[in-house]
């Protein structure tokens, strides 16, 4: 016996395995999709910062030596090799970004066709909409 509020009815919906399945699902795509923005957010924020150093870099004379991070170390480098190496950088982290903006259109298309479907057979009874985070 179930106790509600008169005039309302029960329009609970049994959840199959299924249904169940398609639920964690779309719970580890959500977790998967924010995991890449944090990621995406970093390689921007490092994109930035390369294209500010190179600007920099290119009011100074090629001939001059430059310390240069490899690794742990620093070395001594000309000023274009190190533009170089700048731009090869830029260019990895290019491909990262765009690969990265793939996989999130990847998840959004699955959560759209998850969501879709949840919705349908549950209606109101689940909510998959996010709650924005106030920090």
């Amino acid at each position: 016996m179930e106790l509600l509020p008169e005039g309302q009815r029960n329009t609970a919906t049994e959840v199959s395995w299924e249904d169940q399945q398609k639920i964690n699902k779309f719970s580890t795509l959500v977790n998967k999709k924010d995991n890449s923005l944090i990621i995406l957010e970093k390689l921007k924020t490092e994109k930035e910062y390369l294209d500010d150093l190179s600007m920099e870099l290119e009011l100074l004379d090629e001939d001059e030596k430059i310390q240069y991070k490899l690794g742990d170390c620093f070395v001594f480098l000309p000023v274009s090799k190190a533009l170089t190496k700048i731009e090869q950088n830029d260019t990895k982290l290019t491909d990262q970004i765009n690969e990265i903006e793939n996989q999130i259109e990847n998840y959004d298309e699955n959560l759209k066709e998850l969501k879709k479907h949840l919705y349908a057979k549950f209606g109101n009874n689940i909510n998959l909409e996010r709650q924005e985070k106030l920090i």
